[in-house]
């Protein structure tokens, strides 16, 4: 053997694998006629001048069923064909070369063969085209993966549409169960202007915010207004409880304060060990005395009244003492009374409104912002005010993480 034989991969020795030449394509035909894709040759009318023996295996025909009898388009579906004559001949004309096209191909068994088509024109020494140049790629396992993808798309689109759709059922139940804890309207009182407003931090949680006002007798009036702890149902059966308690408890007596003690108890009684319940309320009672309102009112830890006067001042009425309702057995609630005269207005609120974040260090809304929005405004009406009111919750935008109750009361300004 000469030397450096062994070590020479073109060469075959005995007792040796085959040499890697030998390993290598017999020929360029070879290689043509058993590539992984299809390759085809068509003059430029589309009649086919050669096809290798990978797409006819794929399409099921022979060599002599198609060379030079059919063309091009002849292999193709219905809609390919039409897509190949407007779209694809035309553009690849224009172009000399378009790739990447999604088309379908006819087999003899009858199955579609999805494929994706690259084809070239091959021109003269004048430029002139001579005949075009094929590729075709079996995209079968791709066409199975954009089905499949199809259809977790519209799956996923579906689960979507009835997320949204069960959202919306739930955020109307939400809204009639809402609005079945509020009073639907205000009863109309001579010479008495009155205004509500609830205001939903979320549409996708019952709030725990109540108010509502009644005639007791011929010529007294009650009110109240509060905030049970938490939110969704539980909060939402406290505020049922507490809203028909009170109301009962103030058309038997109405005394603020008895009234209160007598939520306190039911509070009490319904909520024990391990699930205590509580909440902030004012309770009160006006009566007309000639063009005047005589109010005593009551509260049980909520913040105070806010009344605005007929000079354009605005004031707290404090009410010391007053005790959460529900949490000690023995809680306190002082009495406090006020007139309204023609031009003032008592506004009852809950804590929504003070304790929204505002400005860029999101501080809170708090007391005194509150008494300064109101003296600007006095004097003005009940529903003037609830509506400035309104315009402000709209205004703190995604500060306001809270329901808000807003009640106001007032003695219209004598002409």
């Amino acid at each position: 053997m000469s030397p450096g034989a062994a070590d020479d991969p073109g060469v075959e020795t005995p007792g040796t694998r085959p040499a890697f030449s030998s390993l290598l394509e017999d020929s360029a035909e070879d290689l043509y006629e058993s590539a992984p894709c299809g390759y085809l040759s068509t003059l430029m009318d589309g009649t086919i001048a050669k096809i290798n023996a990978t797409l006819l295996g794929w399409l099921g025909l022979s060599r002599e069923e198609v060379v030079g009898r059919k063309r091009f388009s002849d292999l193709l579906t219905v809609g390919g064909r039409l897509y190949h004559e407007t779209h694809f001949a035309p553009l690849l004309r224009m172009q000399g070369h378009l790739g990447g096209v999604a088309l379908e191909m006819r087999t003899a068994a009858g199955p579609r063969l999805p494929v994706l088509v690259t084809s070239t024109l091959k021109r003269g020494s004048d430029g002139e085209p001579l005949l075009i140049r094929t590729t075709v790629f079996d995209a079968t396992d791709r066409r199975v993966y954009e089905q499949e993808l199809l259809r977790a798309r519209r799956a996923a689109d579906e689960a979507r549409e009835q997320a949204e759709a069960d959202r919306a059922q739930l955020r109307e139940a939400l809204a009639v169960l809402q609005r079945s804890l509020l009073p639907a309207a205000l009863p109309d009182l001579p010479g008495v202007e009155t205004a509500g407003y609830y205001h939903t931090a979320s549409p996708m949680e019952l709030g725990g915010d109540f108010y509502d006002l009644f005639p007791v007798d011929d010529t007294r009036t009650a009110f109240f207004l509060g905030d049970v702890c938490g939110k969704g149902p539980q909060a939402a059966a406290l505020t049922s409880l507490t809203r028909y308690t009170l109301r009962a408890a103030m058309i038997q007596d109405a005394d603020p304060v008895d009234d209160l003690s007598v939520l306190n108890r039911a509070l009490m009684e319904r909520y024990t060990g391990d699930d205590p319940r509580f909440c902030t309320a004012v309770a009160g009672v006006f009566e007309r005395a000639g063009d005047t309102l005589r109010v005593r009112l009551a509260s049980g830890g909520h913040p105070p009244a806010l009344v605005l006067r007929s000079g354009g001042t605005a004031e707290y009425l404090r009410t010391r003492g007053g005790m959460l309702v529900g949490v000690l057995p023995t809680a306190q609630f002082t009495e406090v009374s006020t007139v309204l005269r023609p031009g003032d207005t008592l506004l009852l609120y809950t804590d929504g409104l003070t304790e929204a974040r505002v400005g860029p260090g999101r501080r809170l809304y708090g007391y005194e912002a509150l008494l300064a929005f109101a003296a600007a405004r006095a004097p003005v009406g009940s529903r003037a005010l609830v509506d400035a009111l309104t315009g402000l919750l709209r205004d703190f935008g995604d500060g306001l993480d809270d329901d808000t109750a807003l009640l106001a009361i007032g003695v219209p300004a004598t002409p």
